[in-house]
């Protein structure tokens, strides 16, 4: 058992090797089309419904209530293991590692682009642990594109009528919303800008 185990990571460790030395192609082009897209609250709407009032369960079986993020800035990400943009979970964790408690990112693996997803939450939990050392949260594996089983957290930060402002729902895997300290969503940042990037470093301040 514990051959297959190790057979497994090294497998997905190669292929995670291959699409890095794509991403910065990937990431370059991406960036002239919807991928590169970036929305930012100009007006400052509020929210009509709370951001705080939302809840996640996560892959450790744990739930995390909103109401626990007040004070800090969030970053949600929509994330897939087997996707050009993976490579994203490392930038993130350097955020992580970089803000500390000022800053929550919480990831919810999807597999509504392409199948990029593993099949369950526990392979994911051990693919971003063992490949990119994730220590910030991840959600149980569930939709985020808009239909009938969308996450609750990713209906409201689609919704006008629930965020204050913004109808966008992520254009592939690792689209990113910013929330600001007091429950409001912010930006919307496509798959193509990296969260090392400048613009999106100061949306964060």
């Amino acid at each position: 058992m514990q051959t297959n185990d190790s057979a497994t990571v090294k497998n997905e460790t190669f292929k995670q090797k291959v699409l890095r030395i794509m991403y910065p192609f990937i990431r370059k082009m991406g960036k002239k089309g919807k991928n590169g897209t970036i929305l930012a609250n100009d007006q400052k709407a509020s929210p009509l419904t709370s951001f705080y009032d939302l809840k996640v369960f996560l892959n450790t079986g744990k739930t995390l209530s909103f109401n626990e993020l007040k004070g800090r800035k969030v970053i949600l990400v929509n994330s897939a293991s087997n996707c050009g943009y993976t490579g994203q979970y490392s930038e993130l964790q350097t955020l992580h590692e970089r803000y500390g408690d000022s800053l929550q990112i919480i990831a919810f693996p999807a597999n509504d682009f392409a199948g990029q997803e593993k099949s369950n939450d526990g392979e994911i939990a051990q693919f971003c642990q063992v490949n990119y050392g994730v220590t910030f949260p991840v959600a149980k594996k569930g939709v985020v594109v808009k239909d009938a089983e969308q996450h609750p957290v990713f209906r409201w930060l689609t919704d006008k009528t629930l965020n204050g402002w913004n109808e966008h729902a992520p254009d592939w895997n690792f689209g990113k919303y910013i929330i600001n300290e007091q429950g409001v969503l912010t930006h919307y940042f496509g798959p193509s800008v990296s969260p090392l990037d400048v613009e999106f470093i100061d949306a964060l301040k």
